[in-house]
């Protein structure tokens, strides 16, 4: 990781100041460029672009071209890059406050979920992103997360036993699987194929659409459509960087950042609903959750959002709690 961010460090800082030159700003990201986040950030690119009538430059890399999702979350942290996109999981271990929007089975619908980050509960949260110099500009969707694995299929939580899967690195994530009697192991994206592939795992959950980008059915037999998480992807910049744009492109970014999270909010929904039909296509075995095991998974997972309430405290946790009711 310390090369990977030398590397971007030095690009950055070897040419000259970064308002010196003409503006220019670095976006950086994990996904697919196929994804739909990948297609909101050339949404976004264009939109800065006619803005401001090409004075501000925005270079996109996509698909890990600057390192992995926890070595983006850095670069960002120090300045490295100006903006990057990533699942919002991966910025839990700085901000840990993010968990309470993690819950499992929190969120019944994608249109609770983002009534919920784009209103009181998002405005609480900038506050703890500010403290680490990171500003969000908004939650794109990353989806319902859904469980595959190399072993059997998944008809109840005993299926699940002993089953090695891949989680992000987030607390609240792993403490569910283990309550459902899995071995999470945490696990960056960038190592995620090659690991499925050599069987050092058995499974992983990811969004049907991410299954499908990532090319998974490759290296994965089956599918069910736990819908466990709700997953935001959060676009975040470096405070100070920036501050350090003229207040006329500051104010550029973010309106063209709100016009690409709505673009690819309803993109995701599109590709989400789409992704399942093309995974069994791709010779994918889907076994649906029935109501008898949805049950059974909310049961044995309920106790998680107990240790959540006490590392976030009760009244982040009360507001989400509130605000979720309200949306529904």
């Amino acid at each position: 990781m310390k090369m990977v961010l030398a590397g971007i460090v030095g690009a950055v800082f070897s040419v000259s100041a970064f308002t010196v030159q003409a503006e220019k700003i670095r976006v950086a990201g994990n996904f697919a460029t196929e994804h739909s986040s990948s297609k909101a950030m050339q949404v976004f690119k264009d939109e800065v672009q006619k803005l401001t009538n090409g004075e501000l430059e925005v270079d996109i890399f996509p698909a890990q071209q600057l390192g992995g999702a926890a070595e983006n979350v850095q670069a960002v942290r120090i300045g490295a890059v100006e903006l990057i996109w990533v699942g919002t999981a991966y910025l839990t271990r700085t901000i840990p406050e993010l968990e309470v929007i993690g819950l499992p089975f929190q969120f019944p619908s994608r249109e609770t979920a983002f009534k919920v980050v784009d209103g009181p509960v998002g405005d609480k949260l900038d506050e703890f992103l500010a403290k680490e110099n990171l500003v969000s500009l908004g939650y794109m969707e990353l989806g319902f997360r859904q469980l595959t694995n190399n072993e059997r299929p998944i008809k109840s939580v005993a299926d699940m036993d002993g089953l090695k899967i891949r989680l992000q690195p987030n607390e609240t994530h792993l403490a569910t699987f283990r309550a459902l009697g899995a071995n999470p192991v945490a696990m960056d994206v960038k190592e995620l194929y090659s690991a499925l592939e050599q069987g050092v795992i058995d499974g992983q959950e990811n969004p049907f659409a991410i299954i499908h980008v990532a090319r998974y059915p490759e290296v994965q037999k089956h599918v069910s459509n736990t819908g466990h998480f709700f997953d935001f992807i959060s676009v975040v910049a470096n405070t100070d960087r920036l501050a350090a744009l003229s207040p006329k492109h500051q104010k550029a970014v973010k309106d063209a950042m709100a016009t690409a999270v709505a673009f690819q909010r309803d993109l995701a929904a599109k590709q989400d609903a789409a992704a399942l039909d093309k995974l069994v296509a791709e010779g994918m075995v889907y076994t649906p959750v029935s109501d008898q095991f949805a049950a059974e998974l909310r049961s044995k997972t309920a106790d998680v959002a107990d240790s959540v309430r006490e590392k976030v405290g009760k009244e982040l946790f009360s507001l989400v709690e509130a605000e979720t009711a309200a949306a529904k």
